[in-house]
């Protein structure tokens, strides 16, 4: 028996998590269009970039510039991500509105992305929300590493579930949980997804699969199944993880809202802006997209 929910919203990462691994690093003039494009799109919470320092992560280093030439619509969230305190001041500085922090599921893995092990990235995440609360400010929790790591290998359900739950009771209102690596089937996300909603409520969760395997849309079907109605998502399959070597791009947007559409689930994103979007994304790219739906398009368009 299933519990698939009537509507589900789609939080674009693409011009952050989906930029932050390109090679390239686009014009701030480039990633406002494609922003504003993707507002056009129906689309109701789009990550705009990440205030983590400019060393570790050049290609987002005109995050202030960004966010302040951005056309933001009444009705989009805006969130960015932020490592620490100084990451949050800077997003602050930028007029922010809603943030997003991170921590692993995996110790390797924590060491690796940001040079502390769990239980520091948790103390970092905790003085963050301290400053979120100060400046009314909505914060979401990403948990990596969900379904496996390039280090460790599988990670226990049961870890991921005592992680989110303690990002919960930290307040974070919504809590992302990450196959970064791409390495979950479809019967391990549902029982990941399962293990962890026993701590955490289905509302207060969202999912963000990564498809190394091609397994991301499976894997996502599966977690419907469940109730999940909150579904990170990458234009154009954008994206990887420069911690996590080998691992490809986010599911793609337009692929996934294919799919919930074609199970008559509502996102209220206008399918064929969302394509064009990522044509245009591509193009400055270079590259051919990485959704199937992109392909098709790109196709006819060359």
């Amino acid at each position: 028996m299933n519990n698939f929910p009537e509507s589900v919203r789609v939080v674009e990462v693409s011009a952050r998590d989906g930029l932050q691994n390109e090679k390239q690093a686009l014009p701030a003039a480039v990633k406002i269009e494609l922003i504003d494009r993707l507002g056009a799109c129906g689309l109701s919470t789009i990550e705009v970039s990440s205030f983590v320092s400019p060393r570790w992560v050049p290609q987002l280093a005109d995050a202030a510039e960004v966010m302040a030439g951005i056309s933001k619509k009444p009705d989009v969230r805006y969130p960015v991500l932020v490592p620490n305190t100084e990451g949050m001041q800077r997003a602050i500085a930028a007029g922010a509105s809603e943030v997003a922090v991170f921590a692993a599921a995996s110790e390797s893995f924590s060491q690796k992305n940001s040079n502390a092990g769990i239980e520091e990235s948790l103390q970092r995440i905790e003085a963050v929300l301290q400053l979120a609360k100060e400046n009314g400010m909505p914060v979401r929790g990403y948990l990596s590493c969900v379904l496996g790591c390039p280090y460790e290998g599988d990670i226990s359900a049961s870890v991921v579930a005592g992680l989110a739950e303690r990002l919960a009771g930290m307040g974070c209102y919504e809590i992302s949980l990450g196959d970064t690596i791409g390495a979950g089937t479809p019967l391990a996300a549902r029982e990941m997804l399962a293990a962890v909603a026993e701590k955490v409520a289905m509302d207060k969760l969202a999912i963000h699969f990564h498809d190394t395997r091609g397994q991301a849309l499976a894997g996502i079907f599966a977690c419907l199944e469940l109730g999940v109605s909150v579904i990170d998502a990458s234009v154009a399959g954008l994206g990887g993880c420069p911690y996590a070597k080998g691992a490809s791009g986010n599911v793609a947007s337009e692929d996934l809202v294919y799919l919930l559409h074609g199970m008559a689930i509502r996102t209220g994103i206008d399918l064929d802006a969302l394509t064009d979007a990522g044509l245009f994304i591509c193009r400055h790219l270079d590259r051919v997209p990485g959704s199937r739906l992109g392909q098709i398009a790109w196709r006819h368009q060359n």
